[in-house]
């Protein structure tokens, strides 16, 4: 495996969250502040977007990790739900006790006023309630209208639930429709996160390095880091692809350092299709021989 060729205690590029590889460029540190200054400021929503794979889900777990000890936190994945079966995961995430039913289907107003019913008390005992709902571009219109209504209860200093929506950049396109305009008017704080520069990409490189243990002559030259760069856009979950695959191809070609010649053979294989082309990649590196899967 690449891992001990290269004297590494673990994969340095591996896409699943790991709070040991936390990174958090300057765009990430805008994001937080932008998420921290609008739950704060007591407002009903607060929009987070980005490509995929742009470190938004970083940004959404330091964020967790800073909210007060008086605020309850509930999280929504991939939402691709109906009214009722939104309000139920609201429900269940916050721990909203619904009354007796027989046994018909649970209206909407009866979610609706058990959730209401459960911030005004929480509300009472001085806490501050926070929905997260991540991947909010597959929300319905008729959802998000949902969500507008449930915002509606509030003091005269804050809103008694606040919702952050983060999204792909089409949940923008979405807010900017005119039958979400007085959502969009809720927006109190907004922010897209950008990719990393080329400077960053070379930083970001480095520390997922030093994290696995690198000690030894760096993998990657840093002659080579517009070029990783460019293949990449500098979006961290592509850095990771590319950099996985460049070290593995690297060990398997007994190379102490990864070439330019390897680094545009695994962006061959990882950006497969319409992205190779883009990036420049040759017909004949994208229809070459694959090296085995042992990393």
């Amino acid at each position: 495996m690449y891992t001990h060729f290269f004297n590494l205690k673990q994969s340095p590029f591996s896409i699943a969250p790991d709070p040991r590889y936390l990174f958090m460029s300057e765009r990430h540190r805008e994001a937080l502040a932008h998420l921290l200054y609008g739950i704060g400021s007591g407002g009903g929503f607060v929009l987070l977007t980005g490509e995929i794979g742009a470190g938004k889900t970083t940004v959404c777990r330091c964020f967790m990790e800073q909210i007060p000890d008086n605020c309850k936190l509930g999280y929504i994945f991939n939402p691709k739900l109906s009214v009722e079966e939104l309000l139920l995961s609201i429900c269940d995430e916050f721990g909203v006790a619904l009354p007796p039913q027989g046994a018909g289907a649970v209206s909407v107003k009866t979610y609706v006023d058990a959730i209401n019913a459960y911030l005004l008390e929480s509300h009472a005992q001085g806490r501050n309630n926070v929905l997260i709902i991540d991947e909010a571009q597959n929300l319905s219109a008729e959802v998000l209208e949902q969500l507008r209504l449930l915002t509606n209860l509030e003091t005269s200093e804050r809103k008694l639930l606040q919702i952050i929506l983060i999204g792909q950049p089409e949940l923008r396109t979405m807010l900017a429709r005119p039958e979400l305009e007085q959502l969009a008017q809720r927006v109190i704080a907004r922010y897209h996160l950008g990719s990393l520069s080329e400077a960053e990409t070379g930083t970001y490189i480095a520390h997922r390095l030093a994290v696995a243990g690198a000690t030894a002559i760096a993998p990657f030259p840093r002659k080579l880091m517009g070029l990783v760069h460019g293949l990449t856009k500098g979006v961290p979950r592509r850095i990771n692809l590319l950099c996985d695959r460049a070290l593995l191809g690297a060990y398997v070609e007994n190379q102490p350092q990864v070439t330019r010649t390897i680094l545009k053979r695994a962006a061959s294989e990882v950006f497969a299709g319409p992205e190779g082309v883009a990036a420049g990649i040759g017909a004949g590196a994208r229809a070459g021989a694959r090296w085995p899967l042992v990393a």
